[in-house]
């Protein structure tokens, strides 16, 4: 397994791997599938970005993981940031997550991240127990979140501190 900083030429194998949890459905607050484009905006290169990595195996994209600084809207303490995490489904279970999460911290110190947010959907079972593991506390919680298909459902708030 090879942990690497993403790159625009890890766009089709990072939209594989989300939308592919996108149209399992369930546990992600993404609701709308992603072309390579968007990816690349989104992921890789935007302005908020403090690190994108990426897990490969034999050149696939078996996960990726994004930390950026947080937007404006809910505001968030100096030194925050906030965490988004996939793994293949099919490579779910296999430690990708943690490895990752490795990379993360130490980019996200360098950056001058002192808090990491995490805001999982209540009902991301896995999501929840993947981020309590890495040692993230709950803090908050969102009620009745609309997803944009209209369902609503609450969010937990977590926060791991550098």
């Amino acid at each position: 397994m090879i942990i690497a900083t993403a790159a625009s030429d890890d766009a089709p194998g990072m939209t594989m791997v989300l939308n592919a949890i996108i149209a399992r459905g369930g546990t992600t607050a993404h609701q709308t599938p992603y072309d390579t484009e968007r990816m690349q905006l989104h992921y890789i290169s935007p302005p908020e970005l403090v690190c994108c990595h990426v897990a490969k195996q034999g050149g696939a994209v078996l996960g990726f993981q994004w930390v950026g600084w947080p937007n404006p809207e809910p505001p968030m303490p100096d030194g925050w940031a906030v965490i988004a995490s996939f793994v293949a489904i099919e490579a779910a279970g296999q430690g990708i997550g943690q490895m990752l999460f490795k990379a993360t911290q130490k980019a996200a110190r360098k950056a001058g991240v002192k808090t990491i947010d995490a805001t999982i959907r209540a009902d991301n079972v896995p999501g929840l127990r993947y981020y309590g593991g890495l040692g993230f506390v709950d803090y908050a919680r969102l009620i009745d979140v609309p997803l944009r298909d209209g369902t609503r459902v609450d969010r937990i708030r977590k926060r791991f501190d550098l």
